[in-house]
């Protein structure tokens, strides 16, 4: 993906720069309809132009932007999981897991409850 590879090279650990494309992948080859572009120096996937997720690395984590209604509709399951949030993004240590199947429910909650959205973001 062509559209992550400026972004990717400046993650300076090689196994941080591995780990986030291989979820930036994932998202690509599980939903081939969203568009992948990278905003605000952030990679993130859209649905006919609505914000859909997006992903960002810090030194000890990297962080998953389902906005906040996905984060809310998520918290308890985020928390069972054991990740740690705030009101707009989820913290991933790059020692955990990154767990799919909630990546993937967030995902399909945000097309979902954006369908009829025309809006970058939610209002």
């Amino acid at each position: 993906m062509e559209v992550f590879k400026e972004f990717l090279s400046k993650i300076a650990d090689p196994t941080h720069r591995e780990r986030m494309e291989e979820i930036l992948e994932w998202v690509h080859v599980e939903y081939p309809h969203l568009e992948p572009v990278v905003k605000w120096n952030q990679p993130m996937f859209t649905d006919h132009g609505t914000y859909i997720i997006g992903f960002s690395t810090a030194k000890h984590h990297l962080a998953v932007a389902p906005e906040k209604a996905g984060i809310d509709h998520f918290s308890s399951r985020i928390e069972e999981i054991g990740y740690t949030h705030t009101a707009q993004l989820i913290r991933i240590k790059w020692t955990e897991e990154v767990d799919k199947e909630l990546l993937g429910a967030m995902i399909d909650f945000n097309i979902e409850e954006k369908k009829d959205t025309t809006a970058f973001w939610r209002g």
